[in-house]
């Protein structure tokens, strides 16, 4: 007996040696940095984390700069045939890749309708399309207005109670500006059509249909929304004339050139780790309504994929939404956790609790509404980018800019209708 036990387990050793490595799923994923610190190390984070506990599956993460930068390498790498599995792309860019049939609905990959449905509605807003789920939240944010306090101290203002409405804000935006500073800066390169869209919300419009077919550029109240960004500048004085620079914009705010800005909440902790002030964050002021588009990035599965890359992206996006990972996240960026059970977690609920800040975009999910999206997204949206700057600039009267994109808009979107 003693000697058919030995054979048994040296022939089990034997047979284990000659059984070749399981095979490894390789994934290459392509992902933003745009805003925020050093983010490449918190998303490596994640991933060693994940490849810790898989492995079986080895992830190769691809820094690809903005948004747009994003889209463009990792089409181009499908297009010449490189491999890339998944990407975390604008959650705008899903009409796009549906059109160009590119990626895959999450519906197709997995049957767990308890984990579809986990997430915000505000932030599944911008993936749904047409009763399927094709973009799944992560970096995700919403428009906030930081403010400096130290500066509304100085200037008679409470420091705990930042404008609300549009009149407050230019009110406070007179009693902040000095000559070395400026009240309010809202960027408007970069993504000048996201802060516009704010506004337009504020002032009771919006700017585009929830099936991605028409554009309202030229609506009354949408020009009207432009004309009163114009006029913080010509007319109020509150803001530098001309264009405001997105990329520099935190830079100036933590040197006190503006008391307020309007920024992605994906730059709080950044603020927060290099502010040499006391700030504070709020939610952005109405006119007609409170209001602000959601934005940021969401995950995507390309279509051209083997069965185990599929199921291994999901898992690797399951890993990385799930309520432990979206809070170290969204501590460690500014980011909003993509689920309620992520505020639920011990640690951002501790977090929360210790910066209440971090707290500002989730609470203004309330108020918002899916970001800027349509067929031809890119060429409709720098129509509209265009147009804003253009008027901000003084090439064109509101009307006139943003009619020419009512009807650049028009003509894209025709054939789609």
């Amino acid at each position: 007996m003693k000697h058919l036990r030995k054979l048994g387990l040296s022939t089990a050793l034997v047979a284990g040696m000659a059984m070749p490595a399981a095979a490894e799923t390789e994934l290459t994923m392509y992902y933003p940095i745009a805003v925020g610190g050093a983010l490449t190390e918190v998303v490596d984070s994640i991933v060693a984390d994940f490849e810790a506990a898989n492995p079986d599956i080895s992830v190769n993460a691809i820094y690809s700069g903005n948004y747009d930068d994003t889209r463009v390498r990792a089409l181009s790498a499908l297009n010449s045939g490189e491999p890339a599995q998944l990407a975390v792309m604008f959650s705008i860019d899903a009409y796009d890749l549906i059109e160009q049939d590119l990626i895959l609905p999450f519906d197709d990959l997995t049957d767990d309708t308890d984990w579809l449905n986990s997430f915000y509605p505000a932030l599944m807003a911008n993936g749904k399309i047409e009763g399927k789920t094709w973009g799944i939240p992560f970096q995700r944010s919403t428009i906030v207005a930081y403010y400096n306090k130290d500066m509304f101290r100085d200037a008679g203002l409470d420091p705990d109670s930042p404008p609300t409405t549009w009149d407050e804000m230019i009110e406070a935006g007179k009693a902040l500006t000095k000559d070395d500073t400026y009240g309010l800066m809202i960027p408007s390169t970069g993504y000048p059509y996201w802060m516009f869209q704010a506004l337009a919300i504020q002032n009771g419009k919006e700017v585009m249909s929830n099936d991605g077919l028409t554009t309202h550029f030229d609506d009354d109240a949408v020009v009207d929304t432009l004309k009163f960004w114009q006029s913080l500048s010509a007319e109020h004085g509150i803001m530098p004339s001309g264009t405001v620079e997105w990329g520099t914009l935190r830079q100036a705010f933590l040197e006190g050139q503006t008391a307020m800005m309007w920024h992605s909440t994906g730059n709080l902790t950044a603020v927060k780790k290099n502010a040499s002030f006391d700030f504070g964050v709020a939610e952005l002021p109405a006119n007609i309504r409170k209001g602000s588009p959601t934005g940021g990035g969401n995950f995507y599965v390309f279509k051209d994929t083997s069965a185990e890359e599929q199921a291994a992206a999901l898992k690797l996006i399951q890993f990385m939404t799930s309520p432990e990972q979206a809070a170290a996240w969204s501590i460690a960026t500014g980011y909003m956790g993509v689920s309620p059970a992520a505020y639920e977690t011990e640690a951002l609920k501790a977090y929360t609790e210790e910066f209440p800040p971090a707290l500002v975009a989730r609470n203004q999910l309330e108020h918002a509404v899916a970001e800027f999206s349509t067929f031809e997204t890119a060429r409709v949206r720098d129509g509209l980018n265009n147009a804003i700057q253009s008027a901000l600039t003084g090439a064109k009267e509101p009307a006139e800019a943003l009619g020419e994109a009512q009807s650049a808009a028009d003509r894209l979107l025709k054939a789609y209708r």
